[in-house]
């Protein structure tokens, strides 16, 4: 599945406590050739690795042994590598199985609990810049999930919408603008309020940034008409139809995507630079991983592709170079970073990604306190 998907309630229910043995696989994975020859035999490797630990662990029964080794092989039946991204996460239990193919990297892991690791999914979910955009016209409305990767349908919540109506010629009016009267009828009215309010549930559910395409005078009558026009990032005044296909739909997106993503980062900018006047700031990864700890971060920014192996040393952390260490080593930490990540979200604060050495000067990653 892809990182859009991971809901706030799928992600609650990823991480709710289920029958033991509940298996998280984790290892990185290379988008193309030649890197990516590799892919295939490591994960061989770990799925092998899981089912010695399974056979090996006194906690698990002979029938949950094979049920879960079932799965893993329909997932790895079920696997479309020609889709990897940076890394991949299998959940496996005795009654089902999720592929997740993440745009962030993770370190191969093993791991048999009485809940799935979802350390890696959260931090991806947070580093993906998710949200949504709805194309509308006089006749068709059509909802997008979009993230730093791409943009694709969204086929549930009621969309993709159609009036019940039909209006002469409608594809021509969409991409042209004629027949302008087409947005002033009771039908067209009718059509955008079901239109806001199949998307006030969306966002109700999934709260993410909104952009909004279409011809003025469409967007015009959705902001009149509802509640979400109102709230949106930004309109793009674009003419689209039902056939606009999700490259077509970037490009005009482009540019205000780059404005939203460049102010996103500069309001993130100014929090931390309050936070320093008001003696609430902190940074290192040492420091903001102990206020972590302390349930004291209301905000982390983090470079969006630091990642740092430590060693745990008391209650301090220690850089180490990965190929240095010993697979016995207990107190070793290859994702520390996201590790942080889902200790701030499970706090109630916030966690944000910027631009690499936008956080040089601060250890790579940097925060504001509570108190």
């Amino acid at each position: 599945m892809d990182t859009d998907a991971l809901t706030p309630g799928l992600l609650q229910e990823l991480r709710a406590t289920r029958p033991y043995p509940a298996l998280s696989l984790t290892m990185p994975t290379h988008r193309g050739a030649p890197d990516n020859a590799q892919d295939a035999v490591r994960l061989r490797n770990l799925v092998t690795e899981a089912g010695n630990r399974l056979d090996a662990d006194p906690r698990v029964t002979r029938e949950a042994q094979k049920a879960v080794k079932a799965q893993l092989d329909r997932a790895l039946a079920d696997l479309d590598q020609r889709r990897a991204l940076d890394s991949l996460v299998i959940l496996a239990d005795t009654d089902g199985y999720q592929i997740w193919q993440l745009p962030r990297t993770a370190p191969e892991r093993v791991v048999l609990s009485d809940s799935y690791l979802t350390r890696n999914l959260v931090a991806a979910k947070a580093g993906a810049h998710l949200f949504w955009v709805l194309s509308v016209s006089a006749e068709h409305a059509a909802l997008w999930s979009g993230t730093n990767e791409a943009l694709r349908p969204e086929d549930g919540h009621g969309f993709p919408l159609h009036p019940p109506h039909e209006n002469f010629d409608p594809e021509r009016q969409a991409r042209s603008g004629g027949a302008p009267g087409i947005y002033f009828s009771e039908d067209t009215r009718s059509f955008f309020r079901t239109v806001d309010g199949r998307l006030r549930g969306v966002l109700n559910t999934d709260p993410r940034p909104l952009f909004l395409v279409g011809l003025p005078q469409a967007l015009s009558l959705l902001e009149d008409v509802g509640e979400c026009a109102r709230s949106a990032a930004c309109k793009v005044p674009k003419g689209t139809t039902a056939e606009t296909t999700a490259p077509e739909l970037a490009g005009e997106l482009k540019a205000a995507l780059d404005d939203w993503r460049e102010q996103s980062d500069a309001a993130v900018q100014d929090r931390l630079d309050a936070a320093r006047g008001a003696k609430s700031f902190t940074s290192g990864l040492d420091e903001v991983w102990t206020a972590a700890r302390e349930s004291r971060v209301a905000l982390v920014a983090v470079e969006e592709h630091f990642q740092q192996t430590v060693r745990v040393t008391g209650n301090h952390l220690e850089a180490v170079d990965p190929t240095d260490v010993a697979p016995e080593d207990a107190g070793i930490r290859d994702d520390i970073v996201d590790e942080l990540i889902e200790t701030v979200l499970d706090n109630g604060g916030e966690v944000v990604f910027v631009a690499d050495d936008s956080l040089a000067g601060h250890g790579r990653i940097a925060g504001v306190l509570r108190f």
